[in-house]
């Protein structure tokens, strides 16, 4: 097998969202800051209430997908589904927006840390009008994977992998593009092999600690794009290391983008803002 190496880094930046909520954004930045089907990466991460308290009020999504990924605090999902969720530490939800969804996620909490990703992933053009559906998992309802040799912990999200021959299933299935999303957590010097497909395009993003890929490092909150290949290959520094990694079967599709709407062409996208402001987006 040959390990697959860092083709491309996009570092995170500083910037806004929602009502004000202070994040690092590395994919998303701009058009060439994708790695398709990925459209965005925001992580936020703050102990002060100024930075997060406002979240993200209600607003309008078409043609892709959303995920939330909580790490700490609590965030209230509610959307025009009449779908209503508390995502609380560890936990996720998986939207698809489809033809329309209106939502808000807000903060549950007014002190403590607030920590989490937030991801959109495109559709393809045959799937962008589809029904709008939401699903939520707690932190128990993720499976998650001890190895016994080298003590790393992959909490499985999304997606299906085999590690020591042994398939394992994320807790969400039945997705577009069949993306694979893991938490890997590895204890100091670990070594931990995962087979990828080379068809699959995808990225790490190392959050905690330090770490090398296929022998290059990864620096911290950057997103560092998969080269060719069918295997991953990490070793942990002195300190261990956290890295969230995606990957997904690309689309290559036109993407034509305004803010909440992703669609293949500009027409689209002009309708899909008509259909918002005429209030037939849902």
């Amino acid at each position: 097998m040959s390990d697959r190496t860092i083709n491309r880094r996009i570092p995170a930046r500083e910037s806004r969202d929602g009502a004000g909520v202070r994040l690092l954004r590395s994919l998303g930045r701009s058009a060439h800051h994708r790695i398709d089907p990925f459209l965005m990466l925001d992580n936020f991460f703050s102990d002060n209430p100024d930075d997060y308290i406002a979240g993200f009020p209600a607003h309008p999504h078409r043609g892709f997908e959303t995920v939330t990924y909580m790490l700490d605090g609590r965030m209230r999902h509610r959307d025009h589904l009449g779908n209503e969720a508390v995502l609380e530490s560890g936990g996720v939800q998986w939207m698809t927006a489809g033809r329309g969804v209106i939502h808000e996620e807000m903060p549950e909490q007014e002190e403590g840390l607030m920590r989490g990703f937030q991801l959109w992933v495109n559709l393809p053009a045959a799937e962008k009008m589809t029904p709008a559906r939401y699903r939520d998992f707690n932190a128990d309802e993720i499976p998650q994977y001890e190895d016994a040799v080298t003590g790393a912990r992959i909490k499985l999200i999304a997606g299906e992998i085999e590690i020591h021959g042994e398939p394992l299933q994320g807790a969400v299935k039945g997705i577009s593009r069949n993306p694979l999303m893991l938490d890997l957590r590895l204890p100091a010097g670990a070594e931990l092999r995962l087979p990828l497909a080379d068809e699959r395009a995808g990225f790490a993003y190392l959050f905690e600690g330090e770490a090398q890929l296929g022998g290059q490092p990864l620096n911290l909150n950057e997103a560092a794009e998969l080269g060719s290949g069918d295997q991953l290959h990490f070793t942990a520094g002195t300190e261990g290391a956290s890295i969230l990694l995606l990957a997904a079967q690309p689309i290559a599709e036109p993407v034509a983008q305004y803010g909440p709407f992703v669609m293949n062409t500009m027409a689209e996208v002009e309708q899909a803002i008509e259909d918002y402001q005429a209030g037939r987006l849902v």
